[in-house]
């Protein structure tokens, strides 16, 4: 059977239409995201160590779940926040804490090192505008 004209309609349809981007969730201009501990230059001594996380004018929900107003944090290690359009990574430099946890166990090498933090929606996504706390710098002995 042949296709003459829908395949090639559908095709060009298809290679037009580019990528798919994920829609972002709004949070409110008031938000914010910061750092409970450790503070700006803490020195901590033998790399393990707790973070603890919180958050104003917004809730905190795990992964998943599509409540207004809400999302779950992400802990960015020595790297610059990522594209605000497109999912947050999931690596060693990217922690995801998807179950909605608002503190966590962290260890990290000898030196000096930049924390971050980036609420993402149910999603992974930042929300819009971005909820992201200041960088801060802390050195581990």
């Amino acid at each position: 059977m042949r296709f003459p004209l829908l395949f090639p309609v559908l095709l060009t349809a298809a290679l037009c239409a580019g990528p798919a981007t994920a829609q972002r969730s709004t949070a409110p201009e008031n938000a914010q995201v910061y750092f409970i501990w450790p503070h700006d230059g803490t020195v901590i001594n033998g790399g393990k160590f707790w973070v603890r996380m919180g958050l104003r004018n917004m809730g905190v929900a795990p992964k998943g779940t599509a409540v207004p107003n809400t999302g779950h944090h992400h802990l960015l290690i020595d790297t610059d926040p990522p594209p605000m359009t497109e999912p947050i990574p999931n690596d060693r430099n990217h922690l995801h804490f998807g179950a909605g946890e608002t503190e966590a166990r962290v260890e990290l090498p000898p030196g000096k090192h930049t924390l971050q933090l980036l609420l993402g929606d149910k999603d992974h996504m930042p929300h819009d505008p971005p909820v992201m706390s200041k960088k801060i710098t802390v050195t581990v002995k």
